[in-house]
C-alpha cells in the first residue's frame, strides 16, 4: 500500500443514491482517503433524460465538486459515464474515473461462456457504452442488454423489497435470460441496482454470476492514485461528506441502509448552471 501526502478529497457524483454503493466500496478500500459525494436527487433519474440534459447536469455537478478542491473525480453514475465522460474530462482540472470500464473488466473476468447480460438505464443502454467497453476487453464476448427504467425510481423511493419490486426485477431478468439463455454473467450497469442485489440474485439463480462496478471502481481509483502519487497519508483522519440536491430526509432513508448506523452527515447542495 502506497502512502502519500495529498490530503485533498476524492469527489464522487451520481444522479441520486446509487453512487453510494461506490462510495461504500471506496471507503472500505481506502479508509485514509477523504471523500465528498454529490447526489443530484432533485433531477433524478437521469436514465430517461435526453443526452443533452445528462451532459449539462453532469457538467454542473462536476463544477460544484471541482470547487471543493478535489484531487480525483469519480463519476459513480453509469448514465453520466456513458453519456458525458469525454465532456467531463475536457472540463476537469483533475483526473476523472468512470464506472463503465471497471465494470466491464470485472464482467469479462467472471464469464465462462462469453455471454454477458447487461441491465442498465435507458440512457446507458442507448449509448452502447457497455458493449463497446466489453468489446475492447475481448472481441469474442456476446453482450445482451436490457433497459430497466422502473428500477431506479423504486430505489430512489426507498423500495428494496416487496411485491412491486420483486415483480419488476423478475420481469426484466426473465426477459433478458429468455433473449439469451447462455448468459452466465450479469453486469449491473447502474449503481442503483446493487441495492436490489438479493432480489436480482434470486431471479437469475446460482448459475449466473452477478457483477457490479462498485468494488472494481474502488480498485481502479486506488491504482490511479498510486500512479499519480496522490494517496493520502496512512493513519490520517479521513472526512466523508455527503450532499444531495434533493430532499434530505428522503435521501437519508435510503442512504442509511447502505451505511447502517454510520451514515456520514447529509447536507443540502445548491447546484446551478453557469
Amino acid at each position: 500500500m502506497a502512502s502519500g501526502t495529498d490530503r485533498r478529497p476524492i469527489g464522487l457524483f451520481d444522479s441520486g443514491v446509487g453512487g453510494l454503493t461506490v462510495l461504500s466500496a471506496l471507503m472500505d478500500r481506502l479508509p485514509a482517503e477523504s471523500t465528498i459525494y454529490l447526489g443530484d436527487n432533485a433531477r433524478a433519474p437521469y436514465g430517461p433524460r435526453p443526452g443533452d440534459d445528462v451532459r449539462a447536469f453532469t457538467l454542473e455537478c462536476t463544477r460544484w465538486l471541482l470547487a471543493h478542491d478535489i484531487k480525483l473525480l469519480v463519476l459513480a453514475c453509469n448514465t453520466a459515464t456513458s453519456q458525458a465522460l469525454p465532456e467531463v474530462r475536457a472540463a476537469s482540472s483533475v483526473p476523472v474515473l468512470g464506472v463503465v470500464r471497471p465494470g466491464a473488466l470485472a464482467a469479462a473476468a467472471a464469464t465462462r461462456s462469453g455471454h454477458i447480460g447487461v441491465v442498465a438505464t435507458t440512457g446507458t443502454v442507448g449509448s452502447g457504452a457497455y458493449p463497446a467497453a466489453l468489446g475492447e476487453v475481448a472481441a469474442s464476448l456476446h453482450v445482451t442488454q436490457l433497459a430497466c427504467p422502473r428500477l431506479v425510481p423504486l430505489v430512489e423511493a426507498g423500495a428494496r423489497e416487496g411485491a412491486e419490486v420483486d415483480h419488476a426485477v423478475r420481469g426484466y431478468l426473465g426477459e433478458l435470460m429468455e433473449a439469451d439463455p447462455a448468459i452466465d454473467t450479469l453486469l449491473l450497469g447502474c449503481t442503483h441496482y446493487p441495492l436490489l442485489r438479493p432480489l436480482i440474485e434470486q431471479a437469475v439463480g446460482p448459475r449466473v454470476a452477478v457483477v457490479d462496478s462498485a468494488f472494481s471502481t474502488a480498485l481502479a481509483a486506488e491504482d490511479l492514485l498510486d500512479a499519480l502519487a496522490a494517496r493520502a497519508p496512512d493513519g490520517g483522519a479521513a472526512t466523508n461528506l455527503v450532499y444531495t440536491t434533493g430532499d434530505l430526509a428522503a435521501f437519508e432513508v435510503v442512504a442509511d441502509r447502505i451505511f447502517p448506523g454510520a451514515l456520514p452527515g447529509v447536507e443540502q447542495a445548491i447546484v446551478t448552471a453557469d
